[in-house]
């Protein structure tokens, strides 16, 4: 699946299969879902899912925990904007 698949998708009433807990995250968060989306991210314990992690919790407005979780990533804290960054992470994890 490339990124305007994806993108795609997100106007669908769920999900399309398959995909890791990140990816269902980014699918979830970018519907509004964001306890669901935060969920998801937990549930995915390594540097994919930390990342995710992190990026919600700059939707959410918490820059100091985002930081700990870009830490947990291996990542730069962003400074994209919050739809950049959702494109660049959804990139990387659908390639």
């Amino acid at each position: 699946m490339d990124l305007k698949t994806f993108q795609a998708s997100t106007r669908d009433g769920t999900p399309p299969e398959n995909l890791e807990r990140a990816l269902q995250a980014l699918w979830q968060q970018s519907n509004g879902n964001w306890d669901d989306a935060h969920k998801l991210a937990q549930a995915q314990d390594d540097i994919r899912g930390a990342w995710v992690h992190a990026h919600l919790h700059r939707v959410e407005g918490d820059e100091r925990n985002a930081g700990y979780w870009y830490r947990r990533a291996d990542k730069p804290h962003s400074t994209l904007s919050l739809d950049a960054e959702w494109e660049e992470i959804a990139t990387a994890l659908l390639s």
